[in-house]
Parts: structure tokens; C-alpha cells; sequence
């Protein structure tokens, strides 16, 4: 009897251990697709992130548009050591306005060229573009979901304010990845440059925002694979995803915000932009476009949405 109750005790720690390892084994790749600074074809065909033909041609337009901009390139080193870059464009005219742009997840700042069309053209502000860490010419071997990027974002503040004028004002204006990113920048000591805030479809944290992609697109239950590819990213790249909230920096922001999502978003779900702008106790606005998808809300009102961008801005940045 001793033996064979040795046997069994053998065996429970082995299946134990083997349903630790396949654990260990699903956060790791968990960590590679959605952490890691990696190939992400894994979105490619998602019916979530769906481009209309209207926002093609309208892509199509700004990679027209770009090309034909003279664009100083900047730089800085973030806290942790990493080279980033961006692209900076002079207004028509001089001016101390200047609003700094924040691309998607596993984007670039080329894809922020349509807003850096309106800011410049439209409203007559200097346009500065980052490339994120871990995305286009920036350094970095991760995606910080907004989170390490808000102090990287302070550099680029810092850096726009002895670049252009000490009385710089300064909106930041991000989509999705970027929204979250300057609504978690928001939080931060910021100089009474910045005027105003433009979050474009942004989640309330990276927690939740896993949390629901894990069921929306595997279709299995957040615990353990979340909590684990958490130690992991904390390991790996320095933060866990319950602290990377954009509802906590907002709390503490003492910045305008407007907050714009579109009403048929499934991706980052619409119903996130009612509880950040409950969090909110700042000067602020909600727009919520409706029958636009993930990141589409100018594609499919442009009309609605520069009227309500332009208006919100006026509120808090003076005349160039």
C-alpha cells in the first residue's frame, strides 16, 4: 500500500508539474504575439479592426501627402536607455502650437499622417510624430501598451518645448495604443504646456483590454494565462498590466480630455469610453460616432469629428 500511494503522489506531482509547464509554455507564446516586438499577422483578417473602403482611399490620400513633406527627423533617449525617433513638420506659418500624435498598437507614425494633415493644414499647428518603442525606427524589443511610453512622452514634451518655445502650447492627440498612451502620459507631472488631451478610442487598462481579447479571440478564460504573461512582461519588460491603467492617470490628470470612440467598436469595446470619462474630474467632452469601428470614427464622420476636435482645442489654446 505504501508503494503503490507513493506511485499516485508521484503522479499527481508530475501532472501538476506538466500542467505548470503547458501554463508556463502558453504565456510564453501569449508574451511573443501580443508583448514581444514581433510579427503580429495574427490581427490580419480580424472582422474587429475591419477597414472600410472609404478609410482606404483616405489612406491612400495621406501616403500621398506625406511623401511630399519635408520632415526634420528628432530624436531623444528614453529613461531605460532607447534610442526613439520621430518626425517633426513646421506649420505653415510660425507658431507656438504643437501637438504631438500617438499611433496604435504594432503601428508606426506614418499612420497618424491623415490627423497630421488636419492639425497642420487645418488648424495651423506644428506637427510632431513619434515612432513608439518597440515600433517603426524606435529601439526597444517590446510594446508597452502605453505604459512606459508616458515617459516617453514627457521627453518628447520636454524635447518640443526647447526645440520650439518655452511659451509652446501643446495638445496630445493619440488613436487606440495611443490613446491609452497619452491618457496614461495625462497622469504624469506634466508642464503647464500642455493644454489638451485627444483620446481616440483608448482602453481603460491593459488588464482589461487582454482580458477581453483573450475571450473575444481565443475564446478561453483570462486566469492563469493573463496573471502569468504578466509576471512575465514584468520580467521581460519591466511592468505588469494591472499598473499600466489609463483610468488610475486619468483620476490624477489635471489636462482637458476629450474622449472620442466609435460606437460599433468591438475591439477596444465602446462601452470602456463612458467608464474613463466617469474617472475624469477634468475640464472634458465625449463623442461617440456612431456605426464607426475600431479607430474609424473620422473615416466614417470626419465632418463631426474635426468640428468637435477643433472646438475642444479652442477651449484651452490660445491664438498662434
Amino acid at each position: 500500500m505504501e508503494k503503490k500511494g507513493l506511485f499516485f503522489v508521484v503522479i499527481g506531482i508530475l501532472v501538476v508539474l506538466l500542467i505548470f509547464i503547458i501554463l508556463v509554455c502558453a504565456s510564453l507564446y501569449f508574451y511573443h504575439i501580443a508583448i514581444a516586438r514581433a510579427d503580429k499577422s495574427f490581427l490580419n483578417g480580424n472582422p474587429d479592426l475591419e477597414i472600410k473602403e472609404r478609410a482606404v482611399k483616405s489612406f491612400a490620400e495621406m501616403e500621398e501627402w506625406w511623401g511630399k513633406q519635408a520632415f526634420e527627423k528628432w530624436n531623444t533617449t528614453s529613461s531605460d536607455g532607447l534610442l526613439l525617433h520621430a518626425y517633426f513638420l513646421l506649420a505653415n506659418q510660425p507658431t507656438d502650437r504643437t501637438v504631438i500624435l500617438a499611433h496604435g498598437y504594432s503601428g508606426q507614425a506614418k499612420q497618424m499622417g491623415q490627423l497630421a494633415q488636419m492639425y497642420r493644414e487645418e488648424l495651423g499647428f506644428n506637427v510632431l510624430l513619434p515612432d513608439a518603442r518597440g515600433h517603426g525606427i524606435s529601439e526597444g524589443a517590446y510594446i508597452g501598451f502605453g505604459w512606459p511610453e508616458r515617459k516617453d512622452y514627457v521627453k518628447w514634451i520636454d524635447k518640443v518645448i526647447k526645440q520650439t518655445s518655452a511659451q509652446a502650447q501643446i495638445v496630445l492627440h493619440g488613436v487606440s495604443m495611443g490613446a491609452a498612451t497619452v491618457m496614461m502620459t495625462s497622469g504624469e507631472a506634466l508642464p503647464p504646456n500642455v493644454k489638451a488631451i485627444i483620446e481616440d478610442c483608448g482602453y481603460t487598462s491593459v488588464q482589461d483590454q487582454l482580458v477581453y481579447q483573450l475571450k473575444r479571440m481565443y475564446h478561453i478564460p483570462s486566469f492563469p494565462i493573463v496573471p502569468l504573461t504578466s509576471l512575465i512582461t514584468k520580467i521581460r519588460a519591466g511592468y505588469f498590466f494591472k499598473e499600466a491603467s489609463a483610468l488610475k492617470q486619468i483620476s490624477k490628470s489635471k489636462t482637458p480630455i476629450l474622449f472620442i470612440h466609435g460606437g460599433a467598436d468591438a475591439f477596444v469595446p465602446t462601452r470602456m469610453v463612458y467608464e474613463l470619462f466617469e474617472h475624469a474630474s477634468v475640464p472634458k467632452k465625449m463623442l461617440v460616432i456612431p456605426g464607426a469601428g475600431h479607430g474609424l470614427a473620422r473615416s466614417v464622420d470626419p465632418e463631426t469629428y474635426d468640428r468637435e476636435v477643433s472646438e475642444f482645442i479652442e477651449r484651452f489654446v490660445s491664438e498662434a
